[in-house]
């Protein structure tokens, strides 16, 4: 009798040990749309100075942009509010008045994937110079959560072309809603079609001495994609004879009244100079955002340049924008 009671008391041990268990390990999936962040805070707080500081990092303009549209789309949540369901959204900003002062990056804390930054300070004062010093590394964050998220949607339904490994030697994840518009040896046209307009890429390769890392950078990074978009991209005009008899050339140029914004990057452990700024059509109205990457690939003595850019007119681009960066970001030079 004693030996079934022990037996029985064990396997309801164990059970109960199981289940302890598995309500840690399970989480469910994080929601939200891209480039969206839950920001947990007091109202009174919100709408003051901590509010304005919040703001002022996670709401700046994006450079690069036609028009201004901020970092993220934000939501202010009080705390006591905060449960259940609203939990789960995938970047959570997190203010708390506590007699310590720190910011922690937590994993996976409500839902997963999710990245939840908490910043916590003794006063209003404190708290918002937690959020001043550490605000590269809050958007980082958040910014890096959203491109593995849109990566893990798009591989949902990948493209299969073989080609661009086979001429470029190198692999990049797009999905299989993209096509290939143009193709050469060494240049690929990959294009999607949206409601507005089209996102598209644009992957070739430049000798080695294409690109010096002097004073004159962002002219050369501007003399290549012109010299490329005009033999490749094309306006609708291009070719047709003009009122007074001349032939019309029309093609994809860098916008002079907007400087490039370039600086140095890592893709693929490579050293990579990243450009952002504005491209219009030559005789034409067309227009939008662009980001170029010019990946420096020493061993095969060569740069690897891809640029992703949209047009669609009359509608935000950040997040169509943030989609092509995604694309890029998955690149593998062999």
């Amino acid at each position: 009798m004693q030996k079934n009671l022990l037996l029985v008391f064990t396997i309801i041990l164990l059970i109960s040990c199981k289940d302890k268990g598995s309500k840690k390990e399970i989480l469910l999936d994080s929601s939200g749309n891209i480039n969206n962040v839950s920001v947990v805070l007091d109202n009174e707080l919100w709408d003051g100075s901590v509010g304005d500081a919040i703001r002022s990092v996670l709401a700046a303009p994006i450079y690069g942009l036609p028009q201004d549209e901020p970092l993220f789309t934000i939501s202010q949540i009080p705390p006591s509010v905060f449960t259940g369901f609203v939990t789960k959204n995938r970047t959570v900003l997190k203010i708390e008045v506590s007699n310590n002062s720190d910011i922690q990056i937590l994993d996976n804390v409500y839902a997963q994937p999710q990245k939840v930054v908490v910043i916590s300070g003794k006063s209003r004062q404190d708290i918002i110079d937690r959020i001043v010093e550490n605000a590269p590394k809050i958007v980082t964050t958040f910014r890096n959560e959203e491109i593995a998220e849109r990566q893990r949607q798009m591989s949902k339904s990948p493209h299969k072309y073989k080609s661009i490994e086979k001429k470029l030697g190198l692999t990049i994840q797009f999905p299989s809603a993209y096509r290939i518009s143009k193709e050469s040896e060494n240049f690929f046209w990959i294009r999607k079609d949206i409601t507005t307009g089209t996102t598209n890429l644009m992957i070739f390769e430049v000798p080695y001495n294409a690109i010096k890392r002097n004073d004159s950078l962002v002219n050369q990074i501007v003399k290549i994609r012109d010299s490329i978009g005009k033999i490749y991209i094309k306006g609708r005009q291009d070719g047709e004879i003009s009122a007074n008899g001349e032939k019309i050339e029309s093609y994809m140029t860098t916008e002079d009244a907007y400087a490039p914004y370039v600086h140095e990057t890592i893709l693929d452990n490579k050293a990579t100079i990243e450009a952002k700024g504005i491209w219009d059509l030559k005789e034409d109205f067309m227009g939008g955002p662009f980001i170029n990457y010019a990946i420096e690939d020493k061993i095969n003595k060569r740069w690897i340049i891809v640029e992703g850019f949209a047009f669609a007119p009359s509608v935000e681009k950040r997040d169509y924008m943030l989609e092509l960066e995604a694309i890029i970001k998955s690149i593998k030079i062999k």
